[in-house]
């Protein structure tokens, strides 16, 4: 943690890895702004160590929370710790979420639970606790949910009707900050290389293999600067964009016969 002070705060979970790591890194390299960095992640010594490492990079002030947010108490866990930093947000950064893949038969109840809690209930309850704040300073938001989005995923069910969700309840309170000077954006990632792959299983499934993988700097920028200009969604890629017009446009039961021979494990 550096003693720089700073005028605006961004709360980001899930920021030891992956697109909420290069997120992280995005806002610690803002020249445009002066960020000062919560950082949120299950694993204490790792997410001690991102912060440390952003701070002495880029001369942010940092703080490291270790706080599972697959666990109940896990938002207002955050409230209290942000509280007693002496912080209130300008801008939340709703990263956090794992998938799993298999039929929901044979998947352990307790993990799509935890599922549940992580990617829909925690996002909605600190987007719930923190928003009067945000919408005082006339922060933002950025949800991140995934292509998934925007069609039903066999054997992986429960993840893609999470990010379904996220995309819905982002999309509903964009619209009621309308004129509140309050930005909600939604970031719809398509497939891309993080440790995401391998806790689900899907290292081998058809869906990670193919050509338009993205890796997660780029994501991560396409969310940034997209949260920066306002947009309320952000699908990185083309090919993302287009794919998701071809759903749109294609009949459902074939959309989920595709989406079920990519989740495929091969």
């Amino acid at each position: 943690m550096t003693n720089a002070s700073s005028a605006r705060t961004v709360l980001i979970t899930g920021a030891s890895t992956g697109i909420g790591y290069e997120l992280a890194r995005l806002f610690a390299a803002d020249k445009r702004q002066d960020w000062e960095l919560v950082l949120l992640a299950r694993r204490a010594p790792r997410m001690k160590d991102v912060a440390d490492r952003l701070a002495s990079e880029f001369g942010v002030r940092t703080h490291a929370l270790s706080i599972d947010l697959s666990e109940a108490h896990g938002p207002h866990e955050a409230w209290n710790q942000v509280r007693q930093l002496g912080l209130k947000l300008d801008c939340l950064v709703n990263n956090a979420g794992f998938g799993t893949s298999g039929p929901f038969a044979s998947l352990e109840m307790k993990e799509q639970l935890a599922l549940i809690q992580l990617n829909v209930t925690s996002l909605v309850h600190l987007t719930k606790l923190f928003l009067q704040q945000i919408v005082a300073r006339k922060g933002r938001v950025l949800n991140v949910a995934s292509t998934a989005a925007f069609q039903p995923g066999p054997n992986m069910a429960v993840y893609y009707a999470s990010k379904a969700f996220v995309l819905s309840f982002s999309e509903a309170i964009a619209e009621e900050m309308r004129g509140a000077g309050v930005r909600v954006s939604t970031l719809c990632p398509g497939p891309t290389l993080t440790e995401f792959q391998r806790r689900a299983q899907m290292s081998e499934s058809a869906l990670f293999k193919g050509p338009f993988t993205m890796d997660a700097p780029t994501v991560a920028r396409a969310g940034f600067e997209g949260l920066m200009r306002g947009k309320r969604l952000i699908i990185p890629g083309w090919q993302n964009k287009l794919m998701i017009q071809s759903e749109r446009l294609a009949p459902r039961n074939l959309v989920m016969k595709i989406s079920a021979a990519v989740t495929k494990k091969l």
